[in-house]
């Protein structure tokens, strides 16, 4: 495990990292948790308000990682925490046998901000991939159909289901054959990095679906196509302009389901309550989580009430589901998005893509910059005319912006993704673009050392 000196450049950081008490609990870590857990450079957290959080030594970081889009609202936010303390001091769990009020007005809200364009319905998870195994059962049993369109580069979680369309990297599929069968995986439209001829992916991959439609998929099989509205872990990637509005329309051509998985986009993280809205397109079904309960685990499928008003009695449930805990937190949630975040996100958030465009033109090894609201990517690549990724010196960069006190995490090849809190502030903003630039030089310079 690789450990530095304090970075002289900022005072939060006051002991070598990993500092002692780290080490020590990262040591007895080894011997009792599993080691599939991907951890990416040695932070040990005590606790955290907004998007500041320090380590088990007393080290301050700023969190532009949040959980990995998930502490929406910030560490610990105090209208969150107290939902949660007055719900924890009524019942813990009920099982969804039941009603509440905390389930119901989860519902409520949901119904009201679901980007259907007309009344839905929630089935209420603990986590994203559990959302997706509904809406994949879900579209089954509407449908009568089996078979699915997934995209490369998408990651739609770890259970054999939506392992099924998972594909951002071959490490989560390997050592798990046969996953759900049925799926067919096309490519995501990357302006940046091109697959087919001309200058439209989006209508390029279309038109590549419509082939498969015409030689290999009969779309009379097909139950749905389950696209991530903005590519999270593939890339940070934004889809060309058309090209959801494409597969809608493909979709209605063929009695298709369209399902956006905004796990990751979701809850106000591109500046709009959902990443779809950018593009005024509306699914059939909707998967949602991570930000959703600011940290705790929730999850949802949300889908067109004539759609879900067909399942059985039954036909699909959990123990845990609208447990009153986490639907506390998800109601708080997003009456802090809905009054405010959401705003800040967008603000913010083309405050922070400028500052990064900034650094873009100071450092060619910036590819490019890309993303809405406070979903941001920056790819780095190579000095080569293909622009190669990156992939060390992305690998590199993380590790030193931590050991400057930022705390950040990669996605696709070579691409530094930025998540922070939709609360963030400007100062904050500046702050890390000001450790992200020293990181940048370090790595630069290591490598011509």
């Amino acid at each position: 495990m690789t450990r530095m000196s304090p970075a002289m450049s900022n005072p939060h950081i006051r002991t070598e990292l990993p500092g002692p008490n780290a080490r020590a609990l990262i040591a007895r870590d080894a011997e009792v948790i599993s080691p599939s857990y991907p951890r990416d450079y040695p932070f040990v957290m005590s606790h955290g308000r907004g998007t500041e959080v320090w380590d088990v030594d007393g080290n301050r970081f700023l969190d532009f990682a949040a959980g990995i889009a998930v502490c929406s609202t910030g560490h610990a936010h105090p209208q969150v925490v107290a939902a949660v303390k007055d719900a924890a001091d009524k019942f813990l769990h009920i099982s969804s046998d039941y009603w509440h009020e905390q389930m119901v007005g989860l519902g409520e809200r949901l119904a009201r901000i679901a980007p259907m364009g007309e009344p839905a319905m929630s089935f209420l998870c603990q986590s994203g991939t559990e959302a997706v195994e509904a809406a994949i059962k879900l579209a089954r049993y509407v449908t009568g159909r089996s078979r699915f369109i997934g995209f490369l580069g998408g990651f739609h979680g770890r259970t054999m289901g939506s392992l099924a369309f998972t594909s951002s990297k071959y490490t989560q599929q390997k050592g798990f054959f046969a996953t759900m069968p049925g799926v067919t995986h096309v490519p995501y439209p990357n302006p940046y990095r091109p697959i087919f001829a001309g200058d439209d992916q989006g209508a390029a991959v279309l038109d590549y679906i419509r082939m498969l439609f015409e030689r290999s998929v009969p779309p009379s099989e097909v139950a749905a196509i389950l696209v991530e509205p903005m590519q999270g872990e593939g890339g940070y990637i934004v889809p060309p302009d058309g090209f959801l509005a494409g597969l809608r329309a493909l979709c209605d051509e063929h009695g298709i389901l369209l399902i956006f998985d905004e796990v990751q986009s979701g809850v106000g993280r591109t500046g709009r309550m959902f990443a779809s809205q950018h593009w005024g397109v509306s699914p059939d079904i909707m998967t949602l989580a991570k930000g959703m309960g600011s940290g705790l685990p929730i999850g949802a499928m949300v889908a067109k009430r004539r759609l879900i008003s067909q399942w059985k009695r039954g036909a699909h449930g959990n123990t845990y589901g609208g447990n009153p805990i986490t639907c506390a937190a998800a109601n708080a949630t997003i009456d802090l998005v809905e009054g405010g975040m959401v705003g800040n996100a967008a603000t913010v958030g083309a405050h922070f893509l400028a500052g990064l465009q900034e650094l873009q033109r100071d450092f060619p090894c910036i590819g490019e910059v890309r993303g809405k609201g406070l979903m941001i990517g920056m790819e780095l690549v190579e000095s080569d005319a293909a622009h190669t990724p990156a992939r060390a010196l992305c690998d590199d960069v993380i590790t030193r912006a931590f050991h400057n006190g930022l705390l950040l995490l990669s996605c696709g090849a070579s691409t530094v993704r930025f998540m922070p809190p939709l609360n963030v502030t400007r100062e904050e903003i500046d702050e890390a673009l000001a450790l992200l630039r020293t990181s940048l030089a370090e790595a630069l310079d290591g490598r011509r050392a």
